[in-house]
């Protein structure tokens, strides 16, 4: 069962579905989602000379990766081909019954921005920002604003609560992240790693 407004409320005000801040309800709570603002900081992958990514090196991942932090009243422009990490203004916390789904806003897929590649999945128990993966699929560079209403959380009932959700007790990679995160596939355990 998808959560409607009303229920979304409900969870809100019971406290165990958070998402912090919530500054205005009137206009980021929509029928059967939240709008979700952008945040202002950026992870570029740079155009480099190496033959290809390997997953499990993070040393190669520092080397293509650059951190950028928009200033207040500042913009992002988001050019034809990019793909950029992002991340949500917003913290969320999701319940053990619960599984929220990352969508763009259709004002901005009608831009030709998307805001994930595949990550669209918040598993219960997660608890952090949200790594938003932007990208420009359109011919003309767009300015993306901090603060702007950038994607949407749907939330889905799950038929029993999870016996062992997302976090700690799982080893999950990001939990309790703060920013956008690059890729931690390295700690995969086909990848030598322990998860």
């Amino acid at each position: 069962m998808i959560l409607s407004d009303t229920d979304i409320l409900k969870r809100l005000e019971a406290g165990d579905l958070v998402i912090d801040p919530l500054d205005d309800l009137d206009i980021q709570i929509q029928p059967a989602s939240v709008d979700l603002r952008l945040g202002r900081e950026f992870l570029e992958f740079q155009r480099t000379n190496i033959p290809c990514i390997h997953p499990d090196s993070e040393q190669e991942l520092e080397e293509y990766v650059d951190e950028t932090v928009v200033e207040p009243d500042d913009e992002f422009i988001l050019h034809p081909g990019d793909f950029v990490l992002g991340t949500t203004e917003e913290r969320v916390e999701i319940p053990a019954d619960l599984i929220a789904h990352v969508e763009g806003r259709s004002s901005l897929g009608r831009l030709a921005i998307v805001v994930h590649a595949t990550a669209g999945l918040c598993d219960p128990g997660y608890k952090g920002q949200i790594t938003l993966e932007l990208s420009n699929l359109g011919a003309a560079p767009v300015a993306l604003e901090p603060g702007m209403r950038i994607s949407q959380l749907t939330f889905t009932e799950l038929s029993s609560p999870a016996e062992r959700p997302y976090g700690a007790e799982r080893g999950s990679k990001y939990q309790d992240q703060s920013g956008p995160q690059a890729s931690k596939i390295g700690g995969d355990r086909e990848f030598g790693g322990d998860q």
